[in-house]
C-alpha cells in the first residue's frame, strides 16, 4: 500500500510476503488527496446537454471515504438515494507542480479501478449549494483497487460496472474530454500533486441507483475488479 509520503517504483520494503488466501486487500493507496472529476466524457456531456468544461471540474473526497476490495460499505440513513460511478483512477507517483502535459504524464505511476459512490439526495438537497463533498464523502464512498497496474494504454481500456453480477455500465476511456496527461497537468497548476494521490477521471453513461444488499464491482481489463457489498445502517 502506498502512503502519501512514499515514492512509487522504489526498492521493496523487505516485509514478509502474506498469502493471498484468507487475506483482506486494503486500498492500494491511501491518498493524501482523492480528487474526482465531473463532466469529463463526451457521451454523457452530449446526452445531458452539458458544455465541455474549459478546465477539469473537480472535487475532493476525504481520506476516510477510502476502502478497498471486499469491503462492506454502510449506506447512512441520511444518504438517501445512492448511485455507483465506475471510473478509471490515476495514481500519482511523484510530486508534480505546475507542469505541462508532456512531463505531467510521467508523474502518473499507474491506474486503478474506482467506485465513486454518491448520494443524489444530499447532492441536490439545497438548490443554491450542491453538496459535492458531503454527497461523495461518507465513509466507504471512495472505493479503490484492487491493485495499481502499470504499463497500460488508457486509450484501450473499458470501464465496466456490475451490480449483483449483471453489467450495468460499460464505456471506453478513450471518450475522455481531458486525457490523463492533461488532467494531471491542469490540476498541478491548482494544487501540488504528491505520491499516492488518486484522481478519479470521471464517469460516463450508465450510472444507476444501488441499495443495501447489492454487490457492486468495477472492472477494468488489465487491472482487475474491485467489489464491495452495500449494507444498511444498523438499527440502534
Amino acid at each position: 500500500m502506498l502512503t502519501p509520503r512514499q515514492g512509487l517504483g522504489g526498492p521493496p520494503t523487505g516485509a514478509a510476503p502474506v498469502p493471498m488466501q484468507g487475506a483482506r486487500l486494503l486500498a492500494p493507496s491511501l491518498p493524501g488527496k482523492f480528487i474526482g472529476l465531473w463532466n469529463n466524457y463526451r457521451a454523457s456531456a452530449e446526452r445531458n446537454g452539458w458544455v465541455a468544461p474549459d478546465h477539469p471540474l473537480w472535487f475532493l473526497k476525504p481520506a476516510t471515504s477510502v476502502v478497498g476490495q471486499g469491503a462492506q460499505v454502510t449506506i447512512p440513513a441520511a444518504a438517501g438515494r445512492v448511485i455507483f460511478e465506475g471510473e478509471l483512477g490515476l495514481v500519482i507517483g511523484r510530486t508534480c507542480r505546475n507542469e505541462g502535459p508532456e512531463t505531467a504524464e510521467t508523474a502518473i505511476f499507474g491506474h486503478t479501478c474506482i467506485n465513486d459512490l454518491t448520494s443524489l439526495d444530499v447532492l441536490n438537497a439545497v438548490p443554491a449549494f450542491p453538496q459535492w463533498a458531503r454527497a461523495k464523502g461518507f465513509d466507504g464512498f471512495g472505493v479503490i483497487g484492487p491493485v495499481i497496474a502499470t504499463g497500460l494504454d488508457w486509450r484501450r481500456l473499458t470501464i465496466r460496472t456490475l451490480v449483483n453480477g449483471r453489467e450495468r455500465q460499460a464505456y471506453p476511456a478513450a471518450d475522455m474530454i481531458y486525457s490523463p496527461a492533461e488532467i494531471v497537468s491542469r490540476l498541478s497548476f491548482d494544487m501540488t500533486l504528491q505520491a499516492g494521490d488518486v484522481i478519479a477521471v470521471g464517469t460516463s453513461l450508465g450510472v444507476r441507483p444501488v441499495k443495501p444488499g447489492d454487490v457492486v464491482a468495477v472492472s477494468i481489463e488489465g487491472i482487475g475488479a474491485v467489489e464491495v457489498t452495500l449494507m444498511d445502517t444498523p438499527v440502534v
